[in-house]
């Protein structure tokens, strides 16, 4: 982190109490500062440059936090690991006790908001950075979010939803039970749009006797319910059997969800994010591509438009989709989907594990249709979505990358118009 003077650092942290562990702080990082372990996201003061890449996608603004101290007196990342609310910020006496001047505290605080307010430049970023990418400001045409209206500093920390539904969307499979779980919020207001995601806080405590901390969650019904006119929404939940490394381990949240009961009551925060948005205007196109549970905000903004046709609301604007899974078994909704209107929705799969068969991956799909892409990715009124595992951004952005420039368009300019005019939007997890 570059600063004004060896012995005092303006240091960047996040804010536990409000963190929702939706990873977009990290998935933007460009010099790899961030980290999380099965408690907290993390900023590392030795890799943290002040680019500020991470601040726009936080859905929450637990991101946006800083202490001046001493360099020695660093928070390290064992540290933060470790903390459950963020430390008080140092007072001029204990400063001035470890050395550190007022008017020294007072040139790196500026430092730190010259900082904030750079516009910033990936020159030195590595080979692949989704802020390079990744668009932080909604498409023009979306309607207004309403954001963190219950929570950690909202009136009102969290209200209780009550389970409705709970169905299995999968064929029965040992390590692919994906749920679509239907919460009521009675006489509570809480809307929602498609795109956005709420946070499931799941009862008892953790190992060192802690309250578990919320889950973040794509909501997959559209803005008017899961049932048109009621105040519901619906969430797509896959149940974790093993971690990141195939090692066998249960996810609190997913199988506390996945086991929940008709007439059962949920302790919910939200609702999140304000740029993963869809387009509103008649003529806007939108390209979906996700895996698995990354199918949420894709289901909520087909049966908005779905919905919308029916009602002969909406009659222009292509829709496609990417959609990939290890198999059809495990593809949530595959039955569902096949009965949408060829017309209305151009659907391509993509199953990497089948028997017999080469992997076949989203960002394959994506070009083998870059005859049908690549004027999409030109035309202002088409929009890229992209939800799923990690792995895949990295993939789907090189794809895009080489249908631009195989139809012989400028990928710079490309990139560019997509990130600046809100037309291509990454979550991954």
């Amino acid at each position: 982190m570059e600063n004004v003077d060896a012995t005092v650092v303006k240091q960047h942290l996040i804010d536990p109490e409000i963190c929702i562990r939706c990873n977009t702080c990290e998935s933007t990082c460009p010099v790899g500062a961030i980290t999380h372990d099965a408690r907290n996201y993390v900023v590392d003061v030795e890799k943290c440059d002040l680019c500020m890449a991470c601040i726009p996608p936080c859905p929450t603004g637990s991101i946006d936090n800083w202490r001046v101290v001493p360099r020695p007196m660093a928070y390290s990342v064992e540290a933060q690991f470790g903390w459950d609310a963020l430390p008080e910020e140092l007072s001029p006496e204990e400063l001035a006790a470890a050395g550190v001047s007022a008017d020294l505290a007072l040139v790196a605080d500026a430092a730190g908001d010259a900082a904030a307010t750079a516009v910033f430049e990936p020159g030195a970023a590595p080979a692949f950075a989704a802020a390079e990418y990744v668009a932080t400001v909604p498409p023009w045409s979306a309607a207004h979010p309403y954001t963190n209206l219950y929570g950690p500093r909202a009136a009102e920390k969290s209200i209780a939803a009550t389970v409705v539904g709970n169905v299995r969307v999968t064929e029965i499979g040992k390590d692919y039970d994906t749920h679509h779980i239907v919460l009521d919020f009675g006489a509570t207001p809480f809307p929602v749009l498609e795109g956005q995601s709420i946070g499931i806080v799941p009862p008892g405590v953790d190992s060192d006797g802690r309250p578990h901390h919320p889950r973040q969650y794509s909501v997959s019904s559209p803005r008017n319910g899961e049932r048109p006119g009621y105040n519901n929404l619906s969430l797509t939940v896959k149940r974790v059997l093993e971690d990141h490394q195939g090692r066998p381990a249960r996810g609190i949240a997913s199988n506390y969800l996945c086991d929940l009961k008709v007439g059962d009551k949920v302790e919910v925060i939200g609702p999140f994010g304000v740029s993963f948005l869809m387009p509103n205007h008649p003529k806007s196109a939108i390209v979906m591509i996700c895996t698995g549970t990354g199918s949420a905000p894709m289901r909520a903004m087909t049966e908005w438009r779905r919905r919308l046709r029916k009602s002969g609301k909406f009659e222009g604007g292509k829709l496609m989709l990417f959609f990939g899974a290890r198999t059809k078994e495990e593809l949530p909704y595959f039955g569902p989907l096949l009965t949408l209107p060829k017309d209305f929705i151009d659907i391509n799969f993509a199953f990497s594990r089948t028997l017999g068969a080469p992997k076949r991956y989203v960002q394959d799909a994506m070009r083998e249709r870059a005859a049908d892409l690549a004027p999409l990715l030109l035309d202002p009124n088409a929009y890229f979505y992209v939800c799923g595992l990690k792995a895949m951004d990295e993939g789907v952005t090189l794809a895009l990358r080489d249908i631009a420039r195989g139809a012989g368009l400028d990928w710079e300019a490309v990139r560019a118009s997509l990130k600046r005019d809100g037309r291509l939007h990454i979550e991954t997890y």
